[in-house]
């Protein structure tokens, strides 16, 4: 019996416990049916369009009730009946109370604690991601009708690119692929928002509100004294167009976001939420987005304050709100806004464009349709938060997260016992807070993996190792000393939050302090080689280990989540079998010469850049991107293409150019949407489970030119999808390509071009070519 079956009995009593059973509070609500002064109102009759009551309600405001409304923390308008409103709430991996708009102290005291972003992401699967996001949606949604949230739009998830290791919040994110994260940003919109998980339509009413952040190229807060309030980021438009773009443009498109957050940093020279081509141009006309766009907090004191990019905060203010901003989370809108227009620098009608986005939102969340305990949601309530179904989810979106990154002559399962013993030691062994993360609310449970691994075996002995993550004072005697007398020994390292988060970026990549000493010192005092546990969010350069003899397995597990020391003592005593791949590259120590501040991602022989992440980086890796062992093998057969030849050269309207590599290409956008697809492509790929074990897989399907022109990417990853198989089963995985969407890259303009020639399909040890004729 799994370790989880009992676990999950505690969960859910204490989950119980801890939501009660009924709220004793209201949620705010506009148009309230008794109400007869604003009952009878265009914005509250549900049978017209949202735009049309979201432009009623704007136009029976006075400027000086308009004003208030720019703000995060939205004041009520009792003539109106109208409440309160709170923009910045927070939900990245379970519903928060770390922005403004939710607390815990009424009948819901905790919720569902799922691992951080890029654990989930480890586990490459979209329907996992979604259920995730929809599971965040209904406790959101709980929260709100026991009267407990302010407001129904939370800040999540992060998209941005995971460019550089170092990076303190590359935990929020899904890593470094834009692909992998613009699929986890449609997966868990999607979810959190109450939409289906694939469909052209959208399937009812906002069950909660998603904002995709930050836009865009936003990926360092703190380095060396650099900050996100001072950094101007430098980016080629081959970059922007094939990195840093992409996850935004598939949360808009794809997932149907109603949010976006405009990032803190210029641009070339253009602060984010000042940049009228970025907000405007690109991300509603291009993308048609439908929502509304708020600042990153005190963004927009930034424009003027900071860079100087205004020369007064009433232009800082005329600049946001004219680029496409609607909201500001802040002050600065509300302080300089009416000596804007005093000053006829800024026209009304902005005020009223960025109103309406912002009350067709709050609209579509069903906030202005009456009682909302009579509606579409409102019946979820206080017994779905820290549900067992949510319990069981988060405790599978962390054991399908952990990446086995070694395991010596199969160390790893420990076998059970009774007569064994065991040593845990090390600083996140028994660490609560560090399971959790950042961005968390109160978990329903903690299970620390001291906890979990006490439940596995009797006999278990416990040293902390050092006195914090930071380990200036290891303990290395006294865990020596266990270390010898156990059986087994189980060390739990790595990072916290005091090491990595927000405001605060790594300037290396090893452990901090003295762990490697006490991890070598337990080592080779051992009776046998020792299990390595590794939590942490961006990777450490845990070379040492890899190449000792002392130290038989390695298991990565990110920050795990309140269940997360179950899944990992699940892991190791084989009631798990791991099938994680890194979403990041491991880099080497060494990877620090390069400054954090170049955003190029493509390599430059003449100064000797290495360029980033698995695309462009073909320097030495501790583990590269997609890496990850499993207690089964698993073999691939490809069967047969149906064709080996796509003909892009059929439209009559499709130049043929030739770049300075002397390589023929044609543009996405001249070959059109019909030829693309007349020429679509499908590939599939028989896995087998060739192990003892059942376990998930994750197939992941690169593509790589055989003669690339310069910038190039090494392969990159465009299609991955992930199988459950049980020992000695098989099962088909297809993907249907695109010539004009896995084909294509970018030019240096950022235009999507085709090239000739042989494109080689690879997933795992086996490669088909596929040649395209232009």
């Amino acid at each position: 019996m799994k370790l989880h079956s009992f676990l999950l009995k505690n969960f859910v009593c204490i989950a119980l416990i801890l939501v009660g059973v009924e709220s004793t509070q209201s949620p705010p609500f506009a148009c309230d049916s008794s109400n007869p002064s604003t009952n009878s109102l265009p914005f509250c009759k549900t049978t017209l369009p949202v735009t049309d009551r979201a432009r009623d309600l704007v136009s029976r405001l006075t400027l000086d009730e308009k004003i208030p409304q720019l703000v995060n923390s939205a004041p009520a308008i009792p003539r109106l009946g109208i409440p309160a409103y709170e923009w910045w709430s927070e939900a990245l991996h379970g519903v928060a109370d770390t922005g403004l708009g939710i607390t815990f102290n009424g009948s819901i005291r905790s919720a569902t604690s799922f691992p951080q972003v890029i654990l989930t992401a480890a586990s490459f699967d979209v329907h996992l991601w979604y259920h995730i996001g929809k599971a965040i949606g209904v406790e959101a949604r709980a929260v709100y009708n026991a009267g407990q949230a302010m407001g129904m739009t939370f800040w999540a998830p992060n998209i941005n690119i995971f460019r550089d290791p170092r990076w303190g919040r590359g935990q929020e994110t899904p890593g470094e692929d834009p692909l992998v994260t613009g699929s986890y940003s449609v997966s868990y919109v999607r979810g959190v928002q109450g939409d289906c998980f694939q469909t052209s339509k959208r399937c009812g009413e906002l069950q909660a509100s998603a904002c995709c952040k930050h836009f865009t190229a936003y990926d360092l807060d703190d380095w060396k004294g650099i900050d996100r309030f001072k950094f101007d980021a430098r980016v080629t438009m081959q970059d922007l167009a094939d990195t840093y773009q992409p996850p935004f443009e598939r949360c808009i498109e794809e997932g149907r976001a109603s949010g976006i957050m405009c990032a803190y940093n210029r641009v070339n020279g253009v602060p984010s939420c000042a940049d009228f081509d970025l907000l405007t141009n690109t991300a509603r006309k291009k993308w048609n987005f439908q929502g509304y766009i708020t600042s990153d907090c005190d963004a927009v004191s930034l424009i003027h304050d900071s860079y100087g990019y205004a020369k007064t905060p009433e232009d800082a203010v005329v600049d946001a709100l004219k680029a496409g901003m609607d909201v500001n989370c802040g002050t600065y809108l509300l302080n300089h806004t009416k000596s804007a227009i005093l000053q006829k620098r800024l026209p009304v009608s902005q005020i009223d464009r960025a109103l309406e986005n912002l009350f067709a939102v709050r609209m579509r969340l069903g906030l202005f349709n009456g009682n909302p305990r009579g509606q579409h949601y409102g019946d979820i309530g206080p017994n779905q938060v820290c549900s067992a179904e949510h319990q069981t989810l988060a405790l599978d979106a962390a054991r399908d997260g952990i990446v086995l990154l070694k395991n010596s002559h199969r160390l790893l399962p420990l076998p059970k016992g009774s007569t064994m013993s065991l040593a845990v030691i090390g600083p996140n062994a028994n660490s609560q807070k560090t399971l959790i993360g950042n961005y968390a609310g109160p978990p329903c449970k903690f299970i620390t993996p001291l906890q979990a691994l006490q439940s596995y075996v009797r006999s278990t002995m416990y040293d902390p190792g050092c006195d914090s993550v930071a380990c200036s004072s290891p303990s290395i005697e006294k865990s020596v000393e266990i270390a010898r007398k156990a059986d087994y020994v189980v060390l739990v390292v790595g990072l916290d939050q005091t090491q990595e988060r927000e405001a605060h970026d790594r300037v290396d990549l090893v452990l901090p302090g003295q762990q490697q000493q006490l991890i070598t010192s337990v080592a080779n005092a051992a009776k046998k080689p020792v299990v390595l546990v590794l939590l942490c969010g961006g990777p450490v350069d845990v070379s040492f280990a890899k190449y000792s003899d002392k130290i038989g397995s390695i298991l990565w597990a990110g920050y795990p989540g309140g269940a997360g020391g179950a899944a990992i003592a699940e892991t190791i005593f084989g009631d798990h079998n791991p099938g994680g791949r890194l979403p990041i590259t491991w880099y080497p120590q060494d990877y620090t010469r390069i400054p954090m501040t170049d955003m190029r991602m493509r390599p430059e022989q003449k100064s000797g850049y290495p360029g980033r992440t698995y695309r462009f980086y073909s320097g030495e890796k501790v583990f590269e991107f997609g890496y990850g062992l499993s207690y089964s093998t698993y073999s691939y057969e490809t069967i047969p293409l149906t064709r080996n030849k796509l003909f892009l050269n059929q439209s009559s309207t499709a130049r043929v150019y030739e770049n300075s590599d002397s390589i023929r290409y044609t543009t996405v956008a001249e070959v059109g949407k019909e030829l693309c697809h007349s020429q679509n492509l499908t590939i599939s790929i028989r896995v087998k489970n060739d192990g003892e074990m059942a376990g998930k897989h994750s197939v992941l399907l690169f593509i790589r030119q055989l003669n690339p022109s310069a910038g190039s990417p090494i392969k990159r990853l465009v299609a991955f999808q992930r199988v459950n198989l049980n020992a000695g089963e098989s099962a088909d995985v297809g993907f249907l390509l695109n010539p004009c969407d896995h084909f294509s890259g970018p030019n240096k303009d950022g235009l999507m071009v085709v090239e000739e020639g042989t494109h080689l399909l690879v997933v795992g040890d086996q490669e088909h070519s596929v040649t395209i004729v232009v």
